[in-house]
């Protein structure tokens, strides 16, 4: 009985790293200019999560929380669009795209 209660904790602990990681990803990120002018909101574009969602994207030592309100990017290889004021936050703006991390 414990060798079982110790299999299931095992398999149980290893189930929920994986969802935590599965929803993690990494590849190029752009910024875009265009549409409304904002608030000064740090706001995204991504192909699949939800309206409203908030991700937190990293990239040279600088993480920021932006929330998702349009979809894109529909550039191979780019996983996410920041509008300027989250490009700005995160330190991205004179390089244009880069490498980053969303969870």
């Amino acid at each position: 009985m414990r060798a079982q209660t110790t299999l299931l904790a095992c398999l149980t602990t290893s189930s929920l790293a994986f969802i935590s990681v599965a929803n993690a990803e990494s590849g190029l990120a752009s910024y875009y200019g265009y549409g409304k002018a904002g608030k000064g909101e740090l706001t995204c574009a991504h192909r699949t999560r939800p309206f409203g969602s908030v991700l937190t994207v990293s990239y040279g030592g600088r993480s920021i929380q932006c929330r998702v309100n349009d979809r894109g990017p529909f550039i191979r290889g780019r996983i996410v669009d920041l509008s300027v004021p989250a490009a700005r936050a995160l330190g991205m703006m004179s390089a244009g795209v880069v490498r980053v991390s969303v969870e």
